[in-house]
């Protein structure tokens, strides 16, 4: 039997394992972590919406009834593309092809303190670290009598405009006025910031112009300062610096300003592009190795020109294929092309507002909300998990409850 390794449970490489569950093949799915994390929903683990285990799902629950799978938990440090071979941490696992579905990671852009001092929103860790951060922040300005240093630490910033950032803060501004507001009475609400920065002057950049101003008045309403065309300078733990020398006194920043590949597509040796993207064929192969497929954030895959964005229908799509292809080779059939079909971009605004755009139609408000709530749970893997976060929304919707503001960590 042929043997596929899978780097990643991502959507590219969960994808993937199901789709060759059902040759006659042996398939290894390689991960760091024993759980397989919907990332689109982190934003509501960092703002108390949600639990660790209500976006995440263990690994080998989903491959359990795919007889030809199985998950190895470990921690790849080096591929060997001559010899094909997979070097982990706790050993070495030889291939015939090879999938890198690694997936991406935060990046800053070469600012060292931005990166020491804020908070990325790509692993589950970071969305605790995040809610953690958040409530203790609060905890501490309930004894603060200093006005300034109240404010600094009830001054909140979310640096990125795009989905992660939008839905970030506007679910933030809603804990904070919703819930928090009713919790510290002895705390002067007025003196809460809450505060968007977007280096170019649009929020949202896939989407429409008139969804990107509806998506700026609705957060405005939201007390949310939006703040488009600054760029980020530096961020000391207390100070943000903006270029054009203004400073925001704050303990807060939440970075959500940018993607990169992760570092193990530095150890491939082959071309990459400025996110460390690994620039992959039409067949989604990396160049002069045909049996090794990259996918999702981890590979630059150009149509009409326009490398793909790092968004979870790419990686979706590119693993059929690369599924589909590996089938192909070991049959000695012709090989597939890959080409993106467009699903349209949606984010949520915060309770009864989101927008939507899926070819010619664009939707704002509830029913784009209720649009996307819905596709969000049905997208959750496990039924389990649909069931709790149908719930929790509902209760949330009905009561302005956040049940899960618990300090887990000092």
């Amino acid at each position: 039997m042929k043997h596929v390794v899978i780097i990643g449970a991502g959507f590219g490489g969960i994808r993937a394992a199901k789709a060759l569950a059902r040759s006659d093949i042996q398939v290894t799915v390689i991960d760091k972590r024993n759980y397989h994390l919907f990332q689109p929903l982190l934003y509501q683990v960092s703002t108390a919406g949600l639990s660790v285990d209500d976006i995440a799902y263990p690994i080998r629950a989903i491959v359990k009834g795919l007889k030809n799978v199985q998950f190895n938990m470990d921690e790849v440090i080096d591929i060997d593309l001559n010899t094909r071979r997979v070097i982990g941490k706790n050993g070495i696992t030889n291939y015939d092809f090879l999938v890198v579905a690694t997936g991406g990671t935060t990046n800053y852009f070469g600012m060292k303190r931005v990166e020491e001092y804020s908070y990325g929103l790509k692993t589950l860790d970071e969305a605790v670290n995040i809610r953690n951060h958040i409530l203790r922040k609060f905890e501490e300005a309930s004894f603060e009598d200093n006005p300034d240093k109240q404010r600094a630490l009830l001054t909140f910033v979310v640096v990125g405009g795009g989905p992660t950032g939008v839905e970030a803060v506007g679910a933030l501004s809603e804990l904070i006025h919703h819930v928090m507001a009713k919790e510290y009475r002895n705390i002067d609400f007025k003196q809460v910031r809450v505060v968007l920065v977007e280096a170019t002057n649009k929020l949202l950049a896939a989407m429409p112009n008139d969804l990107s101003e509806a998506t700026v008045y609705t957060l405005t309403k939201k007390n949310v300062q939006v703040r488009l065309g600054v760029q980020v300078a530096d961020f000391d733990g207390e100070k943000l610096s903006l270029k054009g020398g203004e400073i925001i006194n704050t303990h807060t920043v939440i970075w959500a300003a940018g993607v990169r590949a992760g570092d193990l597509i530095n150890k491939l040796n082959i071309r990459q592009d400025h996110l460390q993207r690994a620039i992959v064929n039409e067949h989604l192969q990396a160049p002069d190795y045909p049996d090794v497929f990259i996918i999702g954030d981890a590979a630059h895959f150009e149509q009409n020109g326009i490398p793909l964005p790092m968004v979870a229908p790419v990686a979706t799509q590119q693993a059929d294929v690369a599924a589909d292809n590996i089938l192909n080779l070991i049959s000695g059939k012709p090989l597939g092309q890959f080409a993106f079909k467009d699903v349209g971009n949606m984010a949520t605004i915060g309770r009864n507002a989101a927008v939507l755009h899926i070819g010619p139609i664009k939707l704002k408000g509830f029913l784009a909300w209720l649009f996307w709530s819905l596709a969000h749970i049905w997208l959750l893997v496990d039924f389990r998990n649909r069931a709790v976060v149908f719930m929790k929304w509902i209760w949330d919707y009905l009561f302005y409850e956040r049940a899960a503001r618990i300090i887990t960590r000092q």
